[in-house]
């Protein structure tokens, strides 16, 4: 009989050690080692890939959208634009008149003498009478300024026709503030006592000291012009008048010069004077919303 040998014993069939099969472009994860048994391997790399695959399946589902929407197309509700709401522009006029409680005198005197220190001694002298005269009648100093002071030479044609000089002219004018209207003609009448020849009226403005207040008024006046203009356009064009958007308001207009005066011949008398009233213009532009 042939005996064995303990150790050439059959051992028990062991499985055999099976490669792992991957997909191809793939490797062994995490330096897994090839000759595992029972295929482990090949499981713990499916379940990689399945976890891979949805991921990848999470991130292309959240790009999707993103991808879908063509430049230019708007995904939310459309913006409403607020339409512009129509609206009226009318200008406004309005006047205010009151009695006026100033007057503004414009005199003066001129001398002409052969040389030009004589017509400026003659006008000084016709200067200071005019001054004294004004100052008789209560006039302040405040109230009385120098406009104009001039020397000027005063030509003659000869026979030949050439330009020659004759004498020299000189002159001086004022502006006198007359507070008290009522003595206005009293004071143009002393001045053309005081300087004779040489004296001259060259006109009278009456006024307001303050216009502020008449101003105010036209501008009220204005301003219910244009509001009844724009409520009139409103009720034309079936709409109602709504808020004011912007006003503007132009330059007021004040009043112009006087009639010029002539002096009372003897000068003995004071010169009649007519004031009137003052009146004051102011313009409105108005833009008015309808709605």
């Amino acid at each position: 009989m042939t005996s064995r040998h303990p150790a050439e014993a059959p051992s028990e069939a062991r499985p055999e050690a099976r490669p792992e099969v991957l997909p191809e472009g793939f490797s062994a994860p995490w330096g897994a080692r090839a000759d595992r048994v029972g295929g482990s391997i090949a499981v713990r790399s499916a379940r990689v890939l399945a976890v891979g695959a949805a991921l990848g399946g999470l991130f292309l589902g959240a790009a999707a959208p993103a991808l879908a929407v063509t430049p230019g197309t708007h995904t939310g509700p459309a913006a409403v634009r607020p339409a512009t709401p129509a609206t009226v522009t009318v200008s406004g006029s309005g006047r205010a008149a009151t009695a006026p409680d100033v007057a503004v005198v414009s005199v003066g005197v001129e001398a002409t003498r052969k040389t030009a220190k004589e017509a400026m001694a003659a006008q000084s002298a016709a200067a200071k009478a005019l001054l004294a005269a004004l100052r008789e009648q209560g006039v302040a100093d405040r109230d009385i300024r120098t406009e104009s002071l001039s020397l000027s030479p005063v030509y003659a044609q000869t026979g030949g026709g050439e330009s020659k000089v004759t004498g020299y002219q000189a002159g001086q004018g004022f502006s006198v503030k007359v507070r008290d209207i009522d003595n206005t003609g009293q004071i143009v009448g002393a001045v053309s006592e005081a300087t004779g020849d040489a004296g001259r009226v060259n006109g009278v403005v009456f006024d307001v000291a303050d216009p502020t207040a008449l101003r105010a008024r036209a501008r009220e006046a204005a301003y219910r012009d244009a509001h009844d203009k724009a409520a009139q356009h409103a009720r034309l064009s079936g709409h109602r008048l709504g808020r004011l958007v912007s006003l503007t308001e132009g330059e007021s207009v004040r009043p112009g010069p006087g009639a010029v005066p002539s002096a009372a011949a003897d000068g003995g008398e004071g010169v009649p004077l007519a004031p009137g009233e003052i009146e004051e213009h102011v313009t409105v532009t108005a833009v008015y919303e309808l709605l």
